[in-house]
């Protein structure tokens, strides 16, 4: 099963670390929406969308990325870091995936190291995350993923 992640992440790469941590343990392929707009995603099963919230939803490079470049009826998750913990994060998201009647096989979100606006001046909030904790729960969320899609691709690849 291939894996494809589009993702944005700047300020303090608090999503990055998340692609990282899963990365260091799966074979995955990770596709920065800015620098890649037009990457083709069609050969991968597996597609995921990874971003930090910028005024509740997922950063418009993804969002743009997702509308133009995913293939109908592919398996969809998403990852995501917040600095205020809310409901409704993956809305936006969630429905330029479900446009292309992709599958929705889940989300991922955590506390990221945020620093804007106002939050900057009190020395933002969230330091410290993501987390340890929080890096081995996305890499369980991506095995749990790889697990019900293809048992035999659950643990990782050898040699890694």
């Amino acid at each position: 099963m291939k894996t494809a992640v589009v993702y944005y992440s700047r300020h303090h790469s608090n999503t990055k670390k998340l692609l990282e941590a899963i990365a260091a343990k799966h074979q995955i392929t990770l596709i920065d929406a800015v620098q890649h707009p037009d990457f083709d995603l069609a050969p991968y099963d597996l597609i995921g969308f990874a971003s930090g919230i910028y005024y509740s939803k997922f950063h418009k490079s993804v969002l743009r990325f997702a509308e133009n470049n995913l293939p109908a009826g592919k398996d969809v998750f998403f990852l995501y870091t917040y600095g205020a913990k809310k409901d409704g994060y993956t809305r936006a998201i969630q429905a330029a995936a479900e446009k292309k009647s992709a599958h929705i096989v889940g989300s991922f979100g955590c506390f990221g190291f945020n620093t804007f606006g106002p939050f900057k001046l009190i020395g933002g909030m969230a330091k410290g995350h993501p987390n340890q904790a929080e890096l081995a729960g996305a890499v369980r969320f991506y095995e749990n993923l790889l697990q019900k899609h293809d048992p035999d691709k659950a643990s990782p690849a050898q040699g890694e």
